[in-house]
């Protein structure tokens, strides 16, 4: 069997004996044929909006008009989206004084030059637009305590608006079971402290807090706690594929809307785990394999299939080594993992430090498995953060064949561990 997998720009080839292969976990979202143009799904789904009335109907009487829009670090096609979402309040109210909010989270500041390529130039010179700094203390408001126990402040644009709206898109998110909908307030225009207690060691630990989970997941009911008390009332969310072309699109109430959506991307990408020793996947190529804190969200769709005591094998380049400061510290601190994740632990909701979600993912990680890298970052690096280092694909079997001790251990392939929502519980 040859299966490509993306790495970089590029891509490796797996070549392996079918008696080897368990499974092969695919996406079938490139498959999927929405039967329509993009402008035509978008238009269909503010057409018919799921528990709400129509946009434009909602923006009658309502003179601050705030909508959330995602920023640089995201794929959602604003050029698209935000003129639909312009057209229909004006439609409603001709005079509404309406402020386009970039959700940056806890991000850099979107840069002018981004601005315009993603809302286009005659958009973005025409527009109120501003963006979010969730350190400035003077653009937040206080809404109240979040479930997490955490201060939920939000920027005041947003929780000032007579009409609260976002775009977005939505994806498997390795924790908070979905990206969009509910995301653009928390952590999308959220004070730095609040992000930090919603990603709380608690709550990454808990069994809940994963991809395609939902009900019962602490860090989504932080999120829709805060969405709601913003008073986000309208969303318009897509699904893309993998050239980043709308495939499906949601529009109307912030929560149910996005339930449907969730559901749509669920039956194309949800995946059985297949129980195996050993587990190649990727962080789906360029851009998101860029470095090794990104890569860790690829690392757990093979964490939900591979047996305990088991070998992951992750593809990504990491040109860009490491990827955080606070990450790095974290995992180099100690030679023992279980230190390592007692450590965390050990903050309370309002002690969480930057970046320790990710350590503490990974950590997980490779409590459950031990992870040979195929990467272009150094040795050293790698061996630092606890994995095996490799350069090839049959080094890195070899490897993980001495590791396990045998040579005929069954193997899961998944090709694009960030596009798949692994069902564990065939592997629990």
């Amino acid at each position: 069997m040859r299966i490509e997998l993306p790495y970089g720009r590029g891509k490796r080839v797996l070549d392996i004996a079918d008696a080897r292969v368990r499974g092969v976990l695919r996406s079938h979202i490139e498959e999927y044929e929405p039967g329509a143009t993009e402008q035509e799904l978008i238009e269909r789904a503010l057409s018919n909006p799921v528990g709400s009335a129509p946009l434009c109907e909602l923006a009658r009487g309502k003179r601050r008009v705030t909508i959330i829009a995602s920023d640089h670090t995201r794929p959602v096609p604003s050029r698209l989206l935000m003129p639909a979402l312009l057209r229909e309040v004006r439609r409603g109210n001709p005079h509404a004084d309406i402020t386009i909010l970039i959700a940056t989270g806890c991000h850099r500041s979107t840069t002018s030059e981004e601005i315009r390529a993603k809302f286009g130039e005659e958009l973005a010179s025409r527009e109120r637009i501003v963006i979010h700094d969730c350190d400035d203390p003077a653009l937040l408001t206080l809404l109240g305590t979040l479930p997490s126990g955490g201060e939920c402040r939000v920027n005041r644009i947003a929780a000032e608006a007579d009409l609260l709206i976002s775009e977005g898109f939505i994806e498997p998110h390795f924790f908070a079971g979905y990206s969009g909908g509910r995301k653009s307030v928390l952590p999308g225009v959220a004070s730095r402290e609040s992000v930090l207690a919603n990603h709380c060691a608690e709550f990454i630990a808990d069994p809940l807090s994963h991809a395609g989970s939902l009900e019962g997941n602490p860090i989504h009911r932080d999120m829709v706690w805060a969405a709601r008390k913003a008073g986000l009332k309208f969303i318009l969310n897509v699904v893309l594929n993998g050239e980043k072309r709308v495939i499906h699109a949601v529009a109307g109430d912030m929560l149910l809307a996005h339930e449907q959506g969730c559901r749509f991307l669920d039956a194309h990408c949800g995946q059985d785990a297949a129980p195996a020793e050993i587990v190649v996947t990727t962080n789906g190529g360029y851009p998101l394999d860029q470095n090794i804190y990104q890569a860790v969200k690829g690392m757990t769709a093979a964490e939900a299939t591979v047996k305990p005591g088991g070998v992951i094998i992750m593809l990504a380049e990491s040109a860009d080594g490491h990827g955080g400061k606070a990450f790095c510290r974290e995992m180099t601190a100690s030679d023992d993992l279980n230190a390592l994740a007692k450590g965390i632990l050990r903050r309370g909701r309002n002690e969480t430090m930057p970046d320790q979600w990710q350590a503490q993912i990974f950590i997980r990680v490779m409590q459950k498995a031990r992870v040979v890298y195929i990467s272009e970052a150094e040795d050293a690096l790698v061996r630092s953060l606890h994995m095996y280092p490799a350069h090839s694909l049959e080094e890195a079997l070899a490897l993980a064949d001495g590791l396990i001790g045998r040579k005929d251990a069954p193997v899961t392939v998944i090709p694009d561990g960030v596009s798949v929502t692994v069902r564990a519980d065939a592997a629990s």
